[in-house]
């Protein structure tokens, strides 16, 4: 009992002594944001941190170098990858069945993010909706223009739900990547250069606030360094950055964007190191080789960016390829085609080898980054030549219409459009059989769409263009029997369009085959036969001929559409050769315009007005223990051309020639 009271008396005096005594200061830091930014500064886990980007597109790149390219661009000097996804490629069909990494490696998004952060890289997304890109309708898939009242980048109609479905699918793949969750994620970008076409603050607000409740980084607007473009793309709430020039474009955004929840930290978004090319005879390819004044001027505003500490993406860093049909155009009062490549002069080109223009902004961004920070990048690996092959002509395109959707048109209806017929790009061919003679000057819809070859009885007898702001007349004289057929091909839907073009607004204009009335004189043609030619594979090669029968199809002048077929070997090393040394330009010296397959993956196309004169043929494609086959489609075969050479170098060509149908 008394060792009780003793004790009691001793917690009293304990209870008073501490209720007597100050307590103790004690000091909690919260911990600061993964990334955020203040006025001046991006701020990295609270430090300040300067993006030293470029831009580089994991959807152009074939799957299996997006470690050598981003290996690259670290040993370059950067440290964030700015990259550009396509909406187009993850929803092509108007079923919106999700094409993810597994279906098309190059779609593994998530998987490049991954790699991103394993060489030592950041990532700033650039996921659209609508992201130019000299991409086919910008990114857009297709089907959205067959749906009513559809207006891209518009809050009106149904274009902002179906993009929020499309951005959801996107951000369920990508969210764990953030940085908030020790991913390589640190900004997300709100549409792209929106104030250049528009200023509807609706539609962006709303995307705002759906990528807000996707994504937990911060997000940012691009938009060129002009009061207009500013003022019609800026967001309340989000980072406003600019593109360009970064010397007018830093003065601009800090003159016009006044809304201090738009301020922070100068970025430019998009620093061009060169351009892309157009298809056409005076076309020459964009490119810094030999020009040693234009090198000196980018890295000299590279130097004036990093000296301030400002933030900067070289766009491109690495442009890769428009495979297949994946080019966009412009409407400039006629059709400015992209070609194929985008190697847009680019610090690493096409095939991912390094430049000189690399070496000088290496020299450049290096003076700026901690000693010893930035690898030492390793040599590149010398490209493949292999001897030519010959291709055979083995099948008419116009033989395998068996095989393809068809619709018959009669008199009154309405000619159906690329669109019409659930198709997304390639060609699609009309037939018409005269029942009374016509003659005069074809005039094929409202304009050409884009280029247009016309047949009288299986001969090719002109070709309406609209790379041209003329494209030149084409007569025809038909009589009751006579067939007409009218070849049109899709050069690419208009990606790009600004408020000030001065020309309608191509980019809701995206429409292509024949719309409106085809008319020979003054007589409206009507009909017809229409079939769908997507052209999403090549036909299987012919069975081997019986004995005694020709190999090879013949081609007589003026002939239609040809595919020529043609098989080679290469020495894989049972497999120990690193792919890239596989890696080649392909051309066809002896064809006017086409496209190629290699294993039935579409390399691109080639015409001989150029500049592009090869396609790249990435070394990931062939097969080493097997035959690889190429088949090319010339959509004007020659008379008696009865086989071509495909030619591989271990150089690119660049040329430019005339225009046989226009000289």
């Amino acid at each position: 009992m008394r060792q009780r009271q003793t004790l009691l008396r001793f917690l009293a005096l304990v209870a008073l002594a501490v209720r007597g005594s100050p307590a103790p200061s004690m000091t909690y830091s919260a911990p600061a944001p993964a990334f955020t930014y203040d006025r001046e500064s991006f701020l990295l886990g609270g430090e300040p941190f300067v993006m030293v980007g470029g831009q580089m597109d994991p959807q152009r790149i074939p799957r299996a170098y997006w470690g050598h390219r981003l290996a690259r661009a670290r040993a370059m000097g950067l440290n964030t990858v700015f990259v550009y996804v396509f909406w187009n490629l993850f929803e092509p069909a108007a079923d919106r069945r999700w094409v993810g990494g597994d279906a098309q490696p190059s779609n593994d998004v998530a998987a490049f993010l991954r790699l991103a952060q394993h060489h030592g890289l950041r990532v700033v997304l650039r996921p659209g909706p609508y992201a130019c890109g000299e991409r086919e309708w910008g990114g857009f898939p297709y089907w959205l223009a067959k749906i009513d009242g559809m207006r891209v980048r518009s809050s009106e109609g149904p274009f902002s739900e179906l993009a929020r479905g499309y951005l959801e699918r996107l951000a369920g793949e990508v969210r764990d990547l953030q940085v908030t969750r020790g991913g390589p994620l640190l900004m997300v970008q709100v549409e792209n250069e929106y104030g250049s076409y528009g200023e509807d603050h609706a539609y962006t607000e709303a995307l705002r606030d759906i990528l807000r409740e996707l994504f937990e980084v911060p997000l940012y607007t691009n938009d060129g360094g002009v009061d207009w473009t500013l003022k019609g793309g800026s967001v309340p709430g989000v980072l406003a950055e600019i593109d360009g020039d970064p010397r007018s474009g830093f003065a601009a955004r800090d003159q016009y964007v006044t809304d201090a929840s738009q301020l922070g930290p100068l970025l430019d978004g998009e620093y061009y190191t060169y351009g892309p090319d157009t298809w056409g005879s005076t076309s020459e390819h964009s490119t810094t080789a030999g020009d040693p004044e234009r090198v000196a001027a980018l890295v000299a505003d590279v130097e004036y960016v990093l000296a301030a500490n400002n933030s900067i993406s070289l766009y491109m860093f690495h442009g890769g390829t428009n495979f297949g049909f994946s080019n966009g155009a412009l409407w400039q009062n006629r059709t400015a085609a992209f070609v194929s490549s985008y190697d847009y002069g680019a610090p690493l080109d096409e095939s991912g080898r390094t430049t000189d223009l690399y070496f000088a902004l290496r020299d450049a961004i290096v003076k700026y980054a901690a000693p010893g920070s930035v690898p030492e990048p390793p040599p590149d690996v010398p490209l493949f030549a292999m001897p030519n092959v010959t291709l055979k002509a083995a099948t008419a395109l116009f033989d395998t219409l068996g095989d393809t959707t068809t619709r018959s048109i009669n008199a009154g209806e309405p000619l159906p459009t690329m669109e019409d017929l659930d198709q997304a790009y390639g060609l699609v061919l009309y037939e018409h059989v005269a029942t009374a003679a016509v003659r005069g000057v074809l005039r094929a819809g409202d304009r050409p769409r884009d280029r247009i070859i016309a047949y009288v009885n299986g001969v090719r007898v002109g070709v309406l263009d609209s790379t041209y702001e003329t494209p030149a007349n084409v007569t025809l004289a038909l009589a009751p029997g006579d067939v007409l057929r009218l070849l049109v091909e899709n050069l690419g839907r208009v990606d790009y369009w600004s408020r000030e073009s001065g020309t309608f607004v191509a980019l809701e204009d995206p429409s292509k085959g024949i719309v409106g009335d085809v008319v020979v004189g003054n007589a409206v043609l009507e009909g017809w036969t229409a079939w769908s030619l997507p052209l999403d594979e090549p036909p299987a090669a012919p069975a081997p001929a019986v004995s005694g029968s020709p190999d090879k199809v013949p081609v007589p002048a003026g002939s239609p559409p040809v595919f020529y077929y043609g098989t080679f070997r290469v020495d894989g090393g049972n497999g120990t050769v690193d792919p890239m040394a596989l890696d080649t330009f392909l051309g066809i010296p002896d064809g006017v315009k086409g496209n190629v397959w290699v294993n039935d993956f579409n390399l691109g196309r080639y015409w001989l007005v150029g500049p592009q004169q090869s396609l790249y043929l990435p070394g990931a494609l062939l097969r080493t223990a097997d035959e690889n086959r190429i088949v090319v489609l010339e959509l004007e075969p020659k008379s008696s051309q009865d086989a071509l050479a495909s030619t591989t170098r271990a150089e690119r060509v660049w040329a430019n020639y005339p225009d046989t149908n226009y000289a």
